[in-house]
């Protein structure tokens, strides 16, 4: 079983060393590596932090749309995809997925409620769900909705080929046993 992490950023998060320390090897994907089409990494899963869609924190979008068929890819190919809240006022900022999946910004704390039907909720079992910071809410036809608040999904997941998209706005790290089970389960994938 191989657990390696694509994490796409800028530069290196304390993000990058939380993976690290969950056993999961993580290798850093810049804006520029992810949009070049010679870059060829392999991994089991690609994680995008929260604030992607955000100019203030990440030039991360403009890459994240010019890679979107090699995203689609390697999530057919058996990848997992992690991808955090945009933290912007950005409806459209998950365009690039091969879902639609519509944003809306909205930053505080919530009671989540989850469903047992998929693995996913356990992204937040280290928390306490009656108080969980969020970013949003989205609207997403099409998605199973692994957790929601007020009836307004905070979590969704799609199997696309032989793998898996999440999308979540909960502004938490994901919990050590869901880190695991996400990464050592797609597929090891060149990109």
């Amino acid at each position: 079983m191989n657990c390696r992490a694509g994490f796409v950023w800028q530069s290196s998060q304390y993000f990058n060393r939380y993976i690290e320390d969950c056993g999961i090897a993580c290798e850093l994907v810049t804006p520029h590596m992810l949009a070049a089409p010679f870059y060829r990494g392999h991994f089991s899963c690609l994680i995008i932090p929260t604030g992607f869609a955000n100019p203030q924190f990440s030039q991360i979008l403009p890459a994240v749309r010019a890679s979107s068929e090699r995203i689609e890819s390697f999530v057919e190919g058996g990848g997992n995809l992690l991808v955090f809240g945009a933290a912007a006022e950005k409806p459209d900022a998950y365009d690039w997925l091969p879902e639609p999946v519509t944003y809306r910004h909205e930053v505080h704390p919530r009671k989540i409620t989850c469903t047992s039907s998929s693995g996913s909720w356990s992204l937040i079992e280290d928390y306490d769900p009656e108080k969980i910071e969020c970013d949003g809410t989205f609207s997403s036809p099409g998605w199973m909705t692994v957790c929601s608040t007020g009836g307004e999904p905070v979590m969704v997941e799609k199997p696309v080929g032989k793998g898996r998209i999440v999308v979540t706005s909960i502004h938490e790290y994901p919990s050590r046993g869901f880190l695991k089970g996400f990464c050592c389960t797609g597929v090891d994938v060149i990109f």
